[in-house]
C-alpha cells in the first residue's frame, strides 16, 4: 500500500527520523493557518508548497488548468494562497501518472530547508527494500540525489552504493559508516547520516514496508540531515498489524478497477493490452498472459479469481473487464481442481445471461475435474462462447477472434 508524502514523514518522525517539517492542508485557506503555523514553529519565511498524489516527478510536473508546477515556493506568507489555490482541485500530469494525471485534493506546506549558511547543501538519494533474490533488505545510496535512481543506475552505475542487510543480525555500525563514508561526508554530517540510516532502517523494519526511498536527503548548510521527500510501500499482507497504518489508505489514488476488484474478492491488475482474462491462480495467470502474446494479442489485465470461483466472482470478473474500452476479446482459463469445471461453466453461463449482451469474443479454457461436462455446458448454452481445451486451442481461439 502506498502513502501519501506527508503521512510517510509522519511515520519517520516517529521513529526519530529527521525530516523537513509541513503541515497538510485541504483548502487555500487552510494552506495559510499552515504556513502560519509552521512559522511559529520553526521560523521559515519561505514556504515550499508541495502537491500531494502517489506519484513522483511533481516539482517538474504540470497542473494541467493552471499550469503550475506541483511543487512551489512561496518566498512570503501573502503568497501561499494563491499559490496552493493554483494546484489544490487541479490534474497534475507527472511522468508516472501518465497523459490522464491525477487531481489533487491536498498540499503540503513545508519549511523552507535550502537557507544559507557555512557550506552549499547537498542532496543524496537514501532508500532501503528486499532483495528477493538475496532473502536480505538492501541499502542503496547515491550521491545524485534529486536524480531518477533508474537513470543514475543506466548512466553512471558506480556512484550508486548498495549494502545487504543479514537478517539474522540485521544492520551494523560498521555497515552504516561504510555508506555514510561513501557519500563522501564527515564531521557532524557524518554523525548525523549514521542517525539517519539507524532509525530509517529502524521504521522500515517496524512498519512492515517493502520500500523506503528518501530523494532527496539532504545536508543542510549547517550540516544537519534530514528527508526533504519520502516515499513509503507498506507490505499489503502486513497491514492486519497495522491498523493505523491501513486507515492512511487513499483510496482515491488507487485505480477504480483494482478497488472494485478487491472488494468482490479478486486480485486485479490492469494493462495496456487487448484481450481481458480471467484466471484462476496465479501462476496459470502467468502462463496465459504467456499465451496470449504468442497468439498475437496483448494482456490487457491480470485477474486471479481464486480457487472457489462461482457465478458470482465470474460476473463481477466480466463487470470489471468490460470496463476497460480497449478489451477485443476475454479469455477464460480455469484448472478444475479445487473447484470443479462444469461448475464454473454455469457460472459463466449465468454470468453472461445476467450481464446481458457482451459485445466481445468470449473464449472458455476449462481443463481439470468435470473438463468435458464443462465445455459441453458452454457449447450447448447458445451463447457467443467459445470453448477450449488445451491451452494451445485457446491461443488459436484468441487468434481467430483478433484476425
Amino acid at each position: 500500500m502506498n502513502i501519501h508524502e506527508y503521512q510517510a514523514k509522519g511515520i519517520l518522525k516517529s521513529y526519530g527520523v529527521t525530516i523537513q517539517e509541513g503541515i497538510v492542508a485541504d483548502t487555500p485557506e487552510k494552506a495559510v493557518e499552515a504556513a502560519k503555523q509552521l512559522n511559529k514553529d520553526t521560523g521559515t519565511e519561505w514556504y515550499v508548497i508541495k502537491a500531494q498524489i502517489h506519484a513522483g516527478g511533481r516539482g517538474k510536473g504540470k497542473v494541467k488548468e493552471t499550469d503550475s508546477n506541483g511543487v512551489v515556493l512561496a518566498k512570503s506568507l501573502d503568497d501561499v494562497g494563491p499559490k496552493s489555490k493554483a494546484i489544490l482541485g487541479g490534474t497534475l500530469v507527472t511522468h508516472q501518472t501518465g497523459p490522464e494525471g491525477k487531481k489533487v485534493s491536498k498540499v503540503l506546506i513545508a519549511q523552507d530547508v535550502y537557507y544559507p549558511g557555512d557550506s552549499e547543501p547537498k542532496e543524496y538519494y537514501l532508500s532501503i527494500l528486499l532483495d528477493r533474490a538475496k532473502g536480505c533488505n538492501v541499502i542503496m545510496a547515491s550521491t545524485e540525489g534529486g536524480m531518477d535512481i533508474e537513470t543514475v543506475a543506466e548512466e553512471t552505475p558506480e556512484k550508486i552504493v548498495k549494502e545487504w542487510i543479514d537478517p539474522a543480525v540485521g544492520l551494523q555500525g560498521f555497515q552504516a559508516r561504510k555508506v555514510a563514508f561513501a557519500l563522501g561526508l564527515e564531521g557532524d554530517a557524518f554523525k548525523g547520516m549514521m542517525k539517519f540510516i539507524f532509525s530509517l532502517y529502524k521504521a522500515y523494519e517496524a512498519t512492515d514496508s517493502s520500500q523506503f526511498e528518501i530523494n532527496p536527503v539532504l545536508k543542510t548548510s549547517d550540516n544537519k540531515i534530514l528527508a526533504v521527500d519520502a516515499k513509503v510501500n507498506i507490505d499489503d499482507s502486513a497491514l492486519y498489524r497495522h491498523k493505523d497504518i491501513a486507515e492512511m489508505r487513499d483510496i482515491s489514488e488507487e485505480d477504480p478497477l483494482e478497488v472494485e476488484a478487491a472488494e468482490s474478492g479478486l486480485n486485479y491488475v490492469k494493462l495496456d493490452g487487448n484481450v481481458g482474462c480471467m484466471v484462476n491462480g496465479a501462476g496459470l495467470a502467468m502462463a496465459t498472459m504467456d499465451i496470449i502474446k504468442l497468439s498475437g494479442g496483448e494482456p490487457a489485465n491480470f485477474l486471479d479469481v481464486g480457487g472457489g470461483a462461482n457465478a458470482q466472482t465470474v460476473e463481477a470478473g466480466f463487470r470489471i473487464i468490460l470496463k476497460d474500452p480497449n478489451v477485443k476479446a476475454i479469455l477464460i482459463n480455469i484448472f478444475g481442481g479445487i473447484v470443479r469445471c462444469d461448475r464454473v461453466a454455469n457460472g459463466v453461463v449465468e454470468a453472461y445471461k445476467s450481464i446481458g449482451d457482451i459485445p466481445v469474443p468470449i473464449i472458455v479454457r476449462l481443463q481439470g475435474t468435470n473438463a468435458e461436462e464443462g465445455a459441453k455446458i458452454i457449447d450447448e448454452s447458445g451463447l457467443k462462447v467459445v470453448s477450449a481445451v488445451v491451452l494451445k486451442d485457446a491461443a488459436e481461439r484468441v487468434k481467430e477472434v483478433l484476425a
